[in-house]
């Protein structure tokens, strides 16, 4: 198909990864290898950042964790636990080392990056675990930041959104910790495959119908998918019959993106179920285009999620 692509992103074409999910091994290999020159150094000056590992909870295992800290930070914060993006088989802490430090110097809180288990090795439920003991301790200030339980948001790129979106429908039926915000950047949240943007984007850049169903068969190993059990309703979002008592959400979707419209169906259902949401789709962009970060179109993007975070986890000026 042909797609009418930013002008800018299309500069940019040539220059974005492969991303091949039937070589895991490669394709680790290749990222770990162009992120290992991430450094502190291209940071603001007023982000503070440290690493630590979170004690895992009911018997899961430690989760490490990076933390982003705007300089000067006192008491009580504002806290947006981030999960990075990856199809749930790729990334870690240095894949969004720098996205995670510019919400936290734009946005103006607290952010705490969460390296969960990735499949196949650690399919469903392992990366869920992790990022509810994350939230766990740090509502309850056991994770070496002073948080705010009432201003705690959780949110992420793709799969990551994915997951914040069922760590929102978890927190909110096991009764907590309270969630303020979800903050779905290009969710992946349906399994199923069917929608029409899943059908007709076969051959877009970072992401397609291909490597979604790789992606979603090594998170859903045998065994897990929707068995009924109590864990499996959050494995993929999209199939909650309810989305009603959820936090505030931010949802926004690329044009030319194969997941666009399960984000866009989530959204309307959220709207539908009372929920107070923002949605927007950005035209003449595709999956991961944030990335392009000096495109105009990528810069609006990143600054509309930031706005969204203040506005949610910020509190209030007193006039």
């Amino acid at each position: 198909m042909s797609y009418t692509y930013d002008p800018e992103l299309t500069r940019a074409l040539a220059m974005l990864p492969d991303v091949d999910l039937t070589d895991l091994v490669g394709t680790r290999a290749k990222l770990a290898a162009a992120e290992a020159d991430v450094s502190n150094d291209s940071f603001p000056c007023y982000v503070d950042v440290s690493e630590r590992m979170v004690a895992g909870v009911g018997g899961e295992p430690d989760v490490p964790v990076r933390i982003y800290r705007p300089a000067g930070t006192a008491g009580r914060s504002s806290v947006l636990l981030y999960l990075h993006g990856g199809g749930f088989v790729l990334g870690g802490l240095d894949t969004v080392h720098g996205a995670a430090a510019e919400i936290a110097a734009e946005a103006g809180v607290v952010v705490v990056s969460v390296r969960y288990r990735l499949a196949p090795e650690n399919p469903f439920p392992a990366a869920m675990k992790d990022c509810l003991s994350v939230l766990a301790r740090v509502s309850a200030g056991d994770a070496g930041v002073d948080a705010d339980p009432l201003r705690i948001g959780v949110g992420g790129d793709s799969a990551g959104a994915g997951l914040a979106a069922g760590v929102a429908l978890a927190a909110r039926d096991r009764k907590g910790p309270a969630l303020r915000f979800q903050l779905l950047n290009m969710p992946a949240l349906d399994d199923r495959l069917e929608t029409p943007s899943m059908r007709a984007f076969v051959d877009t850049p970072l992401w397609t119908r291909a490597q979604a169903a790789h992606s979603w068969r090594y998170y859903l190993a045998k065994g897990t998918e929707h068995d009924g059990t109590d864990w499996a309703r959050y494995a993929a979002p999209a199939r909650a019959d309810d989305l009603s008592g959820l936090p505030p959400a931010y949802v926004a979707v690329c044009e030319f993106d194969p997941l666009r419209d399960e984000g866009l169906d989530y959204g309307r259902r959220l709207v539908a179920a009372g929920v107070n949401t923002e949605i927007h789709l950005y035209p003449g962009t595709f999956h991961g285009c944030t990335r392009i970060v000096h495109a105009d179109v990528a810069r609006r993007m990143r600054s509309d999620a930031y706005g969204a975070v203040r506005r949610a986890l910020l509190p209030t000026p007193s006039r």
